[in-house]
């Protein structure tokens, strides 16, 4: 039997634990990427906020979308390019892929349209020319770094000062996210990105599986070859891709297996499913008057209908054609309600195919 002192201070340390004055909020250093990255980044930054973490927020001066800020603590500093270099480049990568549709990496990795890449990866050196700045975040002494590591300049701020990450994204340019993780690459049925295979491929697409893996390990490098020769000098040592990725503690990754095949994962990486760019928005009520007065948009290309188990969600996947094209077409996918489709598009057509299983991070856009 116990002694009768601890039957006592036992519920009391309960007691002191559970107390909301005994749990202190966490210092959190925040390195975004801009555009689409950062509008799925916003909301989870705010919620920390709003439950107590002091958030700092680290941008650039010239940005797309960074500047619109709320209540944290926002540190700035300058770039040597402008918002109209920014915008030119930019627009040079999105016509050049909108005309050509590059369907390997290798394509994508090396074409001249990349230097707007250049631009978004120098503005970290900008970051640590400003010592005042610098000096600021050594001395703030932050918990850990929340980043999102397209630019890796999150990742070069949390190297240099010492710091656990936690990255926040959708996926990783080339083999480095398996690489960093220790995690199985399983090239027999996980297909490379850009390589429009299933996870059910035939031997020669398992071949070309491979060779797309061993692309990666030739090229990746080449295009991160500026940021790489920027985090060797400001850390002073040679550094390399993998020396970043492998640093993380904590992948949130906004991926599920609905709509991204199975593949082997760590203890460190965490599936929170897909996290849409738009705010969710209460569905506006749809009369059957929409279906009367406006032609259903996927008239023209018959898609692909898949329903969702235990739900009255459905998986539309439809190809159109490219504005200003007449041979390229791009892969639309989303969920809808049924009623929905109703509504636009007439009954649902009578379905005989597999239904895709339903998961909690599934939900209505």
């Amino acid at each position: 039997m116990a002694p009768a002192i601890l039957t006592g201070f036992l519920p009391l340390c309960m007691c002191l634990l559970l107390t909301p004055g005994f749990a202190e909020a966490g210092k959190l250093l925040v390195v975004p990427m801009d555009g689409s990255h950062w509008f799925t980044m916003r909301p989870v930054v705010e919620k920390l906020a709003h439950k107590g973490h002091e958030v700092v927020l680290v941008i650039p001066e010239v940005n797309w979308y960074l500047g619109s800020s709320f209540n944290l603590t926002v540190k700035t500093y300058s770039t040597s390019y402008t918002l109209e270099n920014l915008n030119s480049e930019f627009q040079k990568f999105s016509d050049f892929h909108w005309k050509t549709q590059p369907r390997s990496l290798l394509h994508m990795l090396l074409n001249p349209s990349n230097k707007a890449f250049d631009y978004l990866f120098s503005h970290c050196k900008s970051l640590f020319e400003d010592t005042k700045l610098v000096k600021y975040l050594k001395e703030r002494s932050f918990d850990a770094v929340f980043l999102d590591p397209f630019d890796m300049c999150g990742l070069i701020v949390a190297k240099y000062l010492s710091l656990p990450s936690v990255v926040f994204t959708r996926g990783v340019f080339c083999h480095y996210l398996e690489e960093s993780t220790q995690c199985p690459i399983a090239l027999s049925y996980v297909p490379r990105d850009f390589s429009g295979f299933s996870d059910v491929m035939t031997f020669g697409q398992r071949l070309w599986n491979h060779i797309r893996h061993l692309e990666e390990r030739l090229f990746c490098h080449y295009f991160f070859k500026n940021v790489l020769e920027i985090a060797s000098e400001i850390l002073q040592t040679t550094v390399t891709a993998s020396d970043l990725f492998s640093q993380i503690s904590i992948w949130l990754l906004r991926r599920d297996f609905v709509l991204n095949y199975p593949r082997p994962v760590m203890p460190n990486m965490v599936f929170i499913g897909g996290i849409n760019c738009a705010e969710a928005k209460p569905l506006s009520k749809v009369t059957s008057s929409l279906q009367k007065d406006t032609p259903c948009p996927l008239a023209v290309t018959p898609p692909l209908l898949q329903p969702l188990a235990t739900t009255n969600l459905l998986f539309v996947s439809v190809d159109l054609p490219v504005p200003d094209t007449s041979t390229h077409n791009v892969q639309i996918q989303t969920i809808l309600p049924w009623a929905v489709w109703d509504a636009l598009c007439g009954p649902v057509p009578a379905f005989s195919g597999p239904v895709l299983p339903a998961l909690s991070s599934v939900s209505a856009p």
